[in-house]
């Protein structure tokens, strides 16, 4: 008995129809895979545009009018003529000088203490050293206004806590935030107080990133304390402190504008105030919205510039272990 075996179907081959409908969906898939990730930074993309650049690209085009802020009044256009008129103010003279004054005092806070004392609490074991870190970042935590308001209790020259501390020691304060030769160091020390614990977090999270092998080895072969800081810890710390640099110089002006805006108003005779306040005065004070976004390009420009030649040179002034 013979069973009859149905041959083989013959394969059949895909039309082209049939085949770019089969390929098309893989084209697709991967095109979806490709946008994926760019889909989850659209929201941030978009904020960016919202909030960043579209205010400066309106700020930018600002500077060529004059305008009073009010909604009914008409912007005319003056050309370059805010930019002449802002370059050749004394008062931005003096805030510029008053804001590389900031800086500079403000790089002791950020950068030298923190690192002195991040160095001093790492020695430190155990709970202590949380403690001890706690307590000296728990200024940053302090709003601004809290803090001056406080501050300004304790400067205050009827009976306040530091002038009679002062007197003690026979120095005479008076009012410091009303002095000249004062003010500016106040605004200093009060900006510094907060600063202090945000630059020792950050330096002593750098600290926690360094191999102690590096200072185990070179404690072995007899350096001291000493050596081992100066050119094992420093060297490798040099990135965070690159940072916290740029930092300072970028935004150490901005966070000195709430202290100057609640303690001196900029004053006396403009001994304290910084571009940022400048700005606030041109705009709010005087209502030239012109003159405040020259000036305030102006200032995006020189702080973008030292941004890009800081960033090139974080390169060479950095050290890495890898």
């Amino acid at each position: 008995m013979f069973v009859e075996v149905p041959a083989a179907a013959a394969p059949v081959t895909p039309s082209g129809t049939d085949r770019a409908a089969t390929v098309r969906p893989s084209r697709t898939g991967r095109v979806v895979r490709r946008l994926t990730p760019y889909l989850y930074l659209l929201p941030a993309v978009v904020l960016l545009i919202v909030w960043i650049y579209k205010p400066l690209a309106e700020t930018v085009g600002l500077s060529f009018y004059k305008w009073n802020m009010v909604p009914t009044s008409p912007k005319t256009p003056v050309g370059l003529d805010n930019y002449t008129r802002v370059l050749a103010l004394p008062e931005l003279h003096q805030a510029l000088r008053n804001t590389v004054v900031y800086v500079l005092a403000f790089m002791v806070f950020s950068l030298l203490l923190p690192v002195v004392v991040a160095l001093l609490s790492n020695r430190v074991s155990g709970r202590a050293k949380t403690v001890y870190q706690a307590l000296i970042f728990v200024p940053f935590l302090v709003t601004p206004v809290a803090g001056s308001a406080i501050w300004r209790w304790l400067f205050n020259p009827d009976g306040g806590t530091i002038p009679r501390v002062a007197a003690t020691l026979g120095f005479e304060l008076g009012n410091v935030f009303r002095e000249p030769s004062l003010a500016l160091a106040g605004v200093v020390l009060i900006v510094g107080w907060q600063m202090l614990g945000f630059g020792v977090l950050v330096v002593s999270a750098g600290l926690a990133g360094i191999s102690p092998d590096y200072a185990s080895a070179a404690a072995l072969d007899g350096a001291s304390q000493a050596t081992i800081t100066r050119r094992i810890i420093l060297p490798l710390l040099s990135p965070t402190l690159v940072f916290l640099g740029l930092m300072t110089i970028l935004l150490g002006a901005q966070w000195a504008y709430p202290i100057i805006d609640i303690v001196t108003q900029g004053g006396p005779s403009g001994a304290s105030t910084n571009i940022y306040y400048l700005l606030y005065q041109f705009g709010f004070q005087n209502f030239d919205a012109g003159l405040s976004a020259a000036a305030g390009t102006l200032f995006f420009l020189g702080f973008g510039l030292i941004a890009i030649v800081f960033v090139r040179l974080s390169d060479r002034l950095s050290f890495y272990d890898n």
